[in-house]
């Protein structure tokens, strides 16, 4: 196979493939075999219709189709690895020649991965926190997890502070009127959360269980509903029930009812060992993040646009994920935010091209060091999947297998490679965690 290629506009480059004459004559004969079949001719049984006589009666062109799919997927992708090109989109291909006895000629046209000119990345200069966790912290932590576990009891005397949980009926008017959405009954509101209009909740601040308030807001400027935004609203409110967070005491036995300690002392100290290495994970994540940064910067590269397309996709797809784990769609996401799908897209561009050029310049340091990922590799990392969720190795793989996600497992192990080798290599300055 013959293979000349040349660079056109952008990205672009057209390759001429050539194929030996041998190899089409072949390809011809097999389509032939495969076209007869389907084929009925006055005179002849199925699949008995000559060579000569069905390209006679319907022209050589019959077998060109199929002899194509059976010649160009081949010969493309030699021609890609002779010409040392990464596609990064589907070809445009043209035929030029195909005929019994001469070699099959194909110009294909596509977009391919953009040059990188790699800045320098050994020995960046970057600053690191040191890991530091405090008594504050820990008792921060301790209470968090005693709000967690706090129970809801009637409240005897007083009226309702904040943290307080109030059970309203509500009823809202503008000007006068209800508006639809404006009413309730039985609403569960926990007084200081901020989940409702600005200045509700601190109206009902101080009432007692069985009053009825009148509640007085302005709907935000830019309130979700846009016929509501601005306006001004009376609710009428009735409070039908108080409730206050009784908080457990904290002591041994609430360590022994939290956590598998006997003792609140060594609850907290599983607490101060539980952050320091949170704390230690999301130092490792800003150090990493600040030298892709970095060896961003230093380098040159265009992102293509198909490739910050992509990414835009893959991050509405994240946040479509995210949104149903809340009960919600894309769609009314973008209801709620006032904003359409198309200015989603456009105001993620930015990021999106960052994390498309940050991604071509790893892949370009990938190839530059040689960095590959062993079957071998690949092996140990399914086993110890396997053993997190005590499963059969052999049972991952095939599922793996089946879901596609080897590919992408092997494209994770070469990045947390080039990464692991980028910090290796950097000059890491420890600095004490600025308040």
């Amino acid at each position: 196979m013959l293979t000349r290629w040349e660079k056109i506009e952008g990205n672009k480059v057209r390759l001429e493939i050539e194929v030996a004459a041998p190899d089409v004559d072949t390809a011809l004969a097999k389509a032939y075999r495969k076209v007869v079949k389907k084929v009925n001719l006055p005179g002849f049984r199925k699949g008995k219709v000559p060579r000569r006589i069905l390209e006679a009666r319907f022209g050589p062109e019959i077998l060109h189709e199929e002899a194509l799919e059976i010649l160009v997927p081949p010969a493309y992708q030699q021609a890609l690895k002779e010409a040392d090109v990464e596609p990064i989109e589907q070809p445009s291909f043209k035929l030029v020649q195909i005929e019994e006895g001469k070699p099959l000629i194909v110009h294909a046209t596509v977009e391919v991965l953009p040059p990188v000119e790699l800045g320098e990345y050994k020995g960046i200069v970057v600053e690191q926190e040191e890991v530091e966790i405090t008594d504050e912290q820990v008792e921060q932590s301790l209470e968090a997890i005693r709000e967690q576990h706090a129970r809801l009891v009637p409240k005897e005397e007083g009226a309702a502070a904040e943290g307080d949980l109030v059970l309203i009926d509500f009823k809202g008017f503008i000007d006068g009127e209800p508006f639809s959405g404006g009413e309730a009954e039985n609403y569960s509101l926990e007084l200081g959360s901020g989940r409702f209009i600005p200045g509700f909740e601190e109206q009902l601040v101080g009432a007692s269980a069985g009053e009825e308030r009148e509640v007085k807001v302005t709907f935000p400027e830019d309130y979700r509903k846009e016929e509501l935004a601005g306006k001004e609203a009376v609710f009428q409110v009735t409070v039908k029930e108080i409730k206050e967070k009784k908080l457990p005491d904290l002591d041994d036995e609430f360590a022994k009812e939290v956590s598998d300690k006997e003792t609140l002392e060594e609850f907290k100290a599983q607490i101060r060992e539980r952050l320091e290495n949170n704390a230690r994970e999301q130092s490792r994540i800003k150090l990493e993040e600040t030298l892709i940064e970095k060896l961003t910067e230093a380098s040159k590269v265009e992102p293509p646009p198909v490739l910050i397309e992509r990414q835009i996709d893959r991050m509405l797809g994240e946040l479509e994920q995210y949104l149903r784990f809340q009960g919600l769609t894309l769609e009314k996401f973008c209801e709620m935010s006032g904003k359409s799908i198309e200015e989603l897209r456009q105001n993620k561009q930015e990021e999106a091209a960052q994390r498309v050029k940050a991604n071509l310049v790893l892949d370009a340091l990938i190839k530059k060091e040689g960095i590959t990922v062993e079957d071998s590799e690949v092996d140990e990392k399914i086993a110890a999947i396997a053993a997190e969720h005590n499963d059969d190795p052999e049972r991952v793989r095939e599922l793996f297998e089946k879901q596609g996600r080897l590919s992408f497992m092997r494209e994770e192990m070469r990045m947390r490679k080039v990464i692991d080798l980028l910090v290796s290599q950097a000059q890491i300055n420890k600095v004490k965690k600025s308040d």
